[in-house]
């Protein structure tokens, strides 16, 4: 197995399962063109966080970490027509870019970005949100999960990307992306108000995983 490997099977699966999207494809050009890094989600996780936030009604969505609004734009799809995305960007520079992708997906109207570090936004957030994905500064993931059970109600969905890390996970001594994952894991193990599990995944984006989450 390689990732070469992996990368074809997500290309197969897209081509039979996601026909071209001209907006989300500019979204990632844009993205592109702007330097931004190459860390958005594939398009067949993005397509996953949309049948997510289906599957479970979502009418309000939080997302700590938007980059350049690609898997905004997923999810904010995935909204019905009274629906509303509240996403949360420390760059300025992403946030610029993202803005601009919300607007030409014309969802500036359903998408409420707040640029400045998550943790000192989500103090003045309201909740509840039904469906919240958290993606942003990894060291940070116990403190963002914390806030999302702060901001979530029984039966709110949180997932956690990038929690596998090309096996790094397994590391205590690893660097402290890696280490905000494990501290988030030691939470999960004795937090009574959310069943939790975690699961791997290959791909265009190698290997890696997310924790999903639901709130009791």
């Amino acid at each position: 197995m390689s990732k070469a490997l992996w990368a074809d099977v997500d290309s197969y699966f897209a081509a039979a399962l996601m026909p071209a999207d001209p907006i989300l494809d500019a979204a990632l050009a844009a993205s592109a063109a702007a330097g931004l890094p190459a860390i958005n989600v594939a398009p067949n996780q993005g397509k996953l966080l949309h049948l997510m936030a289906r599957m479970c009604g979502a009418r309000r969505i939080l997302e700590i970490g938007t980059l350049g609004a690609y898997s905004t734009l997923w999810l904010a799809r995935a909204l019905p027509a009274d629906g509303q995305l509240v996403t949360l960007e420390a760059d300025p520079a992403h946030a610029k870019v993202a803005r601009a992708n919300i607007a030409m997906a014309g969802l500036d109207g359903v998408v409420r970005l707040h640029e400045g570090k998550a943790l000192d936004t989500l103090p003045t957030l309201r909740g509840p949100f039904d469906f919240v994905f958290i993606d942003a500064d990894k060291p940070s993931n116990p403190d963002y999960f914390a806030w999302a059970l702060k901001l979530t109600r029984p039966g709110s969905v949180i997932i956690v990307d990038n929690v596998v890390r090309d096996g790094k996970v397994l590391d205590p001594e690893a660097e402290a992306k890696v280490q905000g994952v494990r501290r988030l894991a030691e939470m999960l193990a004795t937090e009574p108000r959310v069943s939790a599990t975690a699961l791997q995944t290959v791909g265009g984006k190698g290997w890696d995983g997310f924790i999903l989450a639901v709130v009791n």
